[in-house]
């Protein structure tokens, strides 16, 4: 093949805290043996991306320059937040986790992929042309399009890898934050195949009735004023001594660890000032919310543990045979409990217009934006 050239979001911090988002040219060759070039249709914005597309960075200090076709975003990141973007300072970096498009180009090993539709993980997704090694990319089953596919990892896995997580320690149930979510839609449509009690916290009455609607038995509003009590008797009913948390900031976690304890608390025969015998464990898995994490710790006894969650630890400790078959189920049921919904499919550079940054960063439910690069 001759070279295709292309051109590639990018995320840049200079050392006075500047963030800089533009399109660069980047040139593809031929692809080595082991390798496939991708013309990329479709690539979701996850949160996750917009960790790395946007950082910390003060959305409301955004400036715009450039072009309509090449156009430049640059943001201030605040000092008080400089520390988590210090080691990338200098460095411009591509976005996207994951993505979808059909493969243009192939090396020797790899011809029989040369025109199949493809779902791929491996970052640098908001391009309009990748380059990866065959095993990096899955053929999509017949008929489905590159939007099918453009969400096949991230999320799918995500949710899979939390009932993984629940059945490898012990637990029966799970606690869910921002519920209503993509992830959290496809979480519960795994408990209902699977029979995995739920317990769903979300934050409004539209939020709930997205989850009732797919079949959803447990759903909290965490505004109500009866909520915390709700919490405990899901937990009672459930059993649920596991949770993961989108949220991060603020007392959430802590709230649901002490629902946990105050459940376990009315089959406890005695009193210790130990708290009960129930091992809790909280998984914090987003950052929805900025602020630090608060755990009230003395309401909720000793037997706990809070932990970060990343897809790809989890999925290099489980192993190939687990992943394998997560793997194989998000290829089954792709159009059914891993399809996502799009509220709006967008160009590279319309990813870029202010307007449109500004809906999509703010990660509302029921709003999720896919990028295509051929637009």
């Amino acid at each position: 093949m001759s070279d295709v050239t292309g051109l590639e979001l990018r995320s840049a911090v200079d050392a006075e805290g500047q963030l800089t988002l533009s399109l660069e040219e980047v040139t593809h060759g031929a692809p080595a043996a082991d390798e496939v070039v991708v013309r990329v249709e479709a690539a979701p914005i996850n949160p996750s991306d917009l960790g790395l597309l946007l950082g910390p960075a003060d959305v409301a200090s955004l400036t715009a320059s450039g072009t309509a076709e090449r156009p430049v975003l640059t943001f201030q990141v605040p000092r008080e937040r400089m520390g988590g973007v210090r080691a990338r300072i200098g460095q411009s970096l591509p976005v996207g986790n994951e993505g979808a498009g059909t493969v243009i180009a192939a090396g020797d090993e790899a011809q029989a992929l040369v025109g199949r539709k493809v779902g791929m993980m491996g970052g640098a997704m908001y391009a309009q042309y990748r380059t990866l090694k065959a095993r990096d990319v899955v053929p999509l089953p017949d008929g489905a399009s590159a939007a099918d596919g453009a969400a096949m990892f991230v999320n799918p896995l995500t949710a899979l890898a939390f009932v993984e997580t629940m059945r490898m320690e012990g637990h029966k149930a799970i606690v869910h934050t921002a519920a209503a979510s993509n992830l959290g839609q496809m979480l519960q449509k795994i408990c209902l195949k699977d029979g995995v009690p739920l317990v769903n916290i979300v934050r409004s009455d539209a939020q709930e009735k997205i989850l009732r609607d797919i079949g959803a038995t447990h759903v909290l509003n965490s505004k109500a004023e009866d909520f915390r009590t709700r919490l405990v008797d899901a937990i009672v009913e459930t059993g649920a001594t596991i949770a993961f948390d989108a949220i991060g900031g603020g007392s959430l976690g802590s709230d649901i660890m002490q629902a946990m304890e105050q459940a376990a608390n009315r089959t406890m025969t005695e009193y210790s000032r130990y708290g009960s015998n129930t091992f809790k464990q909280l998984y914090i898995y987003g950052a929805l919310d900025l602020a630090p994490t608060t755990l009230n710790r003395l309401a909720f006894g000793f037997q706990w543990s809070v932990s970060g969650f990343l897809l790809t630890p989890f999925m290099q400790k489980a192993g190939r045979e687990v992943v394998g078959r997560m793997r194989q189920r998000v290829i089954d049921e792709l159009t059914t409990t891993f399809a996502s919904g799009y509220t709006a499919t967008i160009g590279l550079a319309e990813a870029l217009n202010p307007d449109v940054l500004r809906a999509y960063e703010k990660k509302a439910t029921g709003e999720k934006y896919l990028i295509d690069p051929t637009r």
